[in-house]
């Protein structure tokens, strides 16, 4: 089955949505981006804040089936982990792969976090 990343919409039902949260990006969601930025990892393309069916991704590279997400304290509770665990089935069962990162890791880690990155691409889609 063949999945469309709008499931099959023609417009952004979210745009608006996804404009704030690009203006409102988390420190760590900022420095992520300045490092995916312009095809930067593996000469992948990234969207920031991409609308996905009924989800606004963090980081999206359509090309290779990858979403990247900055995980904030809230993700840690059992109401956020229950609810990234539905995202996460979400997007697998649509083909897709999900890294998920804290932004601990992201603010204090960025090479190793990169490379993580850099690793899921190279790796054919499933």
């Amino acid at each position: 089955m063949t999945f469309t990343y709008r499931d099959h919409r023609r417009t952004v039902a979210a745009l608006s949505r996804c404009r704030q949260l690009r203006r409102a990006m988390t420190d760590a969601e900022r420095h992520l981006w300045q490092r995916l930025r312009g095809r930067a990892v593996a000469g992948a393309k990234f969207r920031r804040q991409h609308e996905f069916g009924p989800y606004v991704l963090d980081f999206f590279c359509p090309e290779r089936d990858l979403v990247v997400e900055a995980d904030g304290g809230q993700h840690y509770s059992l109401d956020g982990v229950a609810s990234d665990t539905r995202r996460t089935e979400y997007l697998a069962a649509r083909g897709l792969r999900v890294l998920r990162f804290s932004n601990r890791e992201i603010l204090q880690e960025i090479e190793g976090v990169v490379e993580r990155i850099r690793e899921a691409l190279e790796m054919p889609s499933p």
